[in-house]
């Protein structure tokens, strides 16, 4: 089987280096790849947004399965795109239909399938810059801190937790004024949920399901859990709070009724979806929707499925999952990114990476590098993930840091806190 695997980040290496391992991959490539993909299979120099090029390929290179990394595409509409070209028929695809996609391309969109089908998530309002006044009114009502979501794709970023109601407001203004372009047209103002927060993932071909190992991250740069959000800097699984029976909870509240709003709403769904949760007191809220696989989660989720993953693939978009039981590795995993000075904000790109060594059984997952002259060069903000199995957290971490350590380029950053409150 030929695999084109869309995406350029750590979720995308860590997927074709799973997909690598199975027997019935013949050739696999990545558009546009990074540094560590290019030793996995062939990066093709593609963009995300380009269908026709896509397709091009997709027919040229005779493509059976097409796996789409991250959101963008989803919700851009290339299931749709596809589906509707005859040329694409026989080419199976990972990843939902454009509607099903606004379970994150829309918080909005979202919220209002969880209140539909009676899933547990915050209270919250919808506003516009035109209803500035109405939201306004509904921050004066809530308690702080006050969460701020924009509606659509902000590459993670999109999310603000404000403990003061002045600045709440201000940045509210900042939001419609375009602080995170055409995402912050319409902004979801929740009540604030204090509890743990962990990812929860499935796989699923739109009826039946397989529920991944669960993760948690960390988003905000700074040690102590502070500073500004990321794409995320760090990731454990699994993870000692999410046990048997909070995780009946998570599959009946959650998991059961969402496969059921999406079958119900004849919604055309497959793939991955990731529920952001809050447990709180032992009961499981959702956050938010991710339609693809978390990333740094990946990172930790994925080598601990024992599973053919390419098989896996194939049994969803057949839509006969069912079928398949899910094998995992007991072991922790541990992951910690390494970024640029200057992350999550401007930073540089364009440093030599060096010493990249696998050391101690971690595996090193390339996110934003690339290739020049022979050399690794730094091409993104998030720029690497050491991962590790460890017979505990604390063994696991042991090794992803002692890994981090000795990775060099200059500016390089990476919290040292990742796993300690676990």
């Amino acid at each position: 089987m030929n695999v084109l695997l869309l995406g350029s980040g750590g979720r995308e290496h860590t997927m074709a280096w799973k997909i690598v391992k199975s027997s019935k991959l013949n050739k696999l490539y990545i558009a546009p790849g990074n540094a560590g993909t290019a030793k996995l299979g062939q990066n093709v120099d593609i963009s995300l947004t380009n269908f026709e090029e896509i397709k091009k390929f997709v027919i040229n290179n005779s493509i059976n399965l097409l796996v789409v990394g991250p959101e963008a595409p989803l919700v851009d509409g290339i299931r749709d795109y596809f589906i509707a070209d005859k040329l694409l028929s026989d080419v199976k695809l990972i990843g939902p239909s454009k509607i099903g996609a606004l379970l994150e391309g829309s918080k909005s969109f979202a919220k209002e399938f969880m209140i539909k089908h009676n899933i547990p998530t915050a209270n919250y309002g919808s506003f516009t810059k035109e209803s500035l006044n109405e939201a306004i009114n509904f921050l004066n009502k809530i308690s702080p801190p006050y969460v701020l979501k924009a509606d659509g794709l902000a590459a993670g970023k999109g999310v603000l937790i404000i403990d003061n109601i002045e600045q709440a407001k201000q940045s509210l203004i900042e939001m419609f004024d375009g602080k995170f372009g055409s995402a912050g047209n319409t902004v979801v103002i929740e009540e604030f949920l204090d509890g743990i927060e962990l990812s929860v993932f499935i796989l699923t071909d739109g009826s039946s399901y397989k529920i991944l190992p669960e993760a948690k991250d960390y988003k905000r740069i700074g040690e102590g859990d502070t500073g500004l959000n990321t794409g995320g800097m760090g990731a454990v699984s699994p993870i000692p709070f999410a046990d048997e029976p909070f995780m009946k909870k998570v599959e009946d509240r959650i998991i059961k009724p969402t496969i059921a709003g999406i079958i119900k709403d004849k919604i055309d769904y497959n793939g991955f979806i990731f529920f952001g949760l809050m447990n709180i007191e032992g009961n499981p809220f959702v956050i938010e929707y991710n339609v693809r696989m978390g990333d740094p989660e990946s990172q930790v989720v994925i080598p601990r499925i024992k599973n053919d993953f390419l098989e896996l693939l194939i049994s969803v978009a057949d839509k006969n999952l069912n079928t398949k039981t899910i094998e995992l590795d007991e072991r922790t995993v541990t992951t910690i990114v390494l970024v640029s000075k200057g992350y999550p904000e401007n930073y540089e790109k364009g440093k030599v990476i060096s010493n990249i060594s696998e050391k101690n059984n971690t595996i090193i997952f390339h996110a934003g590098t690339k290739i020049d002259n022979d050399s690794i060069l730094t091409n993104g903000g998030r720029v690497m993930a050491v991962s590790a199995f460890g017979k505990n957290i604390e063994s696991a971490l042991n090794k992803s840091y002692e890994t981090a350590k000795n990775i060099k380029f200059e500016g390089k950053f990476f919290r040292k806190d990742i796993g300690f409150d676990l």
